[in-house]
């Protein structure tokens, strides 16, 4: 093999065969992809790295923990093999939700940017992280991309008559997200409210770490004033979506408990066709078989996590690829070009 003049490298872990696919799709127009094979016992790097520099794509299918193992061996290997710099090209950043204190819980996201430090990467490039601040458990640069154009454009070309869709928040904690999509595509927004969920804000800042009851025989500290419980009101959709096509969006799609409450209740307002729309489509257990029997029409989530499997089990399901933007930062980054192209029109509150 030709060794590229550029100076870089691009590896392609082994965890699955969609992560391979990936990366073909992001180097094809380079024609220099090495297929770094992952074994327990051996690890080697079978060419010079010296001084170069490598980016390692990375994509987290069902077994996240092996994913993660192979990645920080690869990381580390290339260090040691003397690598000038060591991108990870991390489409959907694994752990994500775990970014704030639970109860006795730790933040998993924290961890996993210490060891991705300590095994060796110096960048990371990901996508719709699922808070931005995480961006700051990282020692070294992150860029976090976007993949609503993508998603904006499916709904634009593929949606009969999508100037008569309105964009669902399924949840007050959404209504951002769902409010850039509304201004971006000038439809109406609405908000469902008072659907039962395990709200981030009501246990993720760790107030409730200490015991709540205490066997104290000495002094009884002070007498604090009680925190009154939450009490969720009746489930409401704010806004009107009757006659109207309803597109639900969010950052990750998983657990699909939620939105197919949403769908129903849309339905029941009087909505005629629901879309959801997802940056992630991690789609674990009976995520599948809800979405057949459920009133949403389709579900359209990106390429940043294999899902290859739930759409053989649900044709509801569509993938739109955002190689594209992956391919546009490698090159970026590489030649010393600024980013900001690829953020352009992006706010704050994207």
């Amino acid at each position: 093999m030709n060794v590229p003049k550029s100076g870089y490298r691009v590896f392609s872990a082994n965890s699955s065969a969609a992560c391979t696919e990936l990366a073909k799709k992001i180097t094809e127009k380079y024609n220099d992809l090495i297929l770094f094979l992952f074994a327990e016992t051996r690890v080697d790097v079978k060419e010079s790295v010296r001084g170069q520099t490598i980016f390692i794509i990375q994509t987290i299918p069902r077994d996240v923990n092996t994913a993660i193992m192979e990645l920080l061996v690869m990381a580390y290997a290339l260090k040691t093999s003397c690598a000038k710099n060591i991108i990870g090209v991390i489409p959907y950043f694994p752990y994500s939700k775990q970014c704030k204190m639970r109860k006795r819980g730790s933040i998993v996201c924290k961890l996993l940017a210490s060891m991705l430090a300590k095994a060796g990467l110096t960048h990371i490039i990901t996508m719709d992280l699922h808070q931005k601040e995480i961006q700051g458990f990282f020692s070294f640069p992150v860029d976090n991309l976007r993949a609503s154009p993508f998603l904006i454009q499916y709904i634009q070309e593929e949606i009969p008559d999508y100037r008569n869709a309105i964009i669902v928040a399924k949840s007050p904690a959404a209504a951002k997200r769902a409010q850039s999509y509304a201004e971006r595509l000038r439809l109406g927004l609405a908000v469902i409210h008072g659907e039962a969920q395990c709200s981030e804000s009501d246990m993720a800042d760790g107030r409730h770490s200490p015991p709540c009851v205490r066997n104290t025989t000495g002094h009884t500290g002070l007498e604090l004033p009680l925190m009154m419980a939450k009490e969720k009101p009746p489930i409401t959709v704010v806004g009107d979506v009757g006659g109207r096509i309803a597109i639900i969006v969010d950052d990750i799609i998983d657990d699909v408990g939620d939105f197919v409450a949403a769908a129903e209740i849309l339905k029941e307002r009087g909505a005629y066709k629901i879309y959801i729309m997802a940056t992630h489509g991690l789609l674990s257990a009976d995520a599948p078989r809800l979405i057949e029997e459920s009133a949403i029409d389709e579900v359209v989530v990106t390429n940043t996590v294999p899902h290859e499997v739930q759409k053989l089990q649900c044709p509801k399901i569509k993938t739109v690829d955002v190689s594209m933007i992956l391919a546009e930062a490698i090159r970026r980054i590489h030649n010393g070009e600024s980013m900001a192209y690829l953020f352009r029109n992006i706010t704050v509150d994207d």
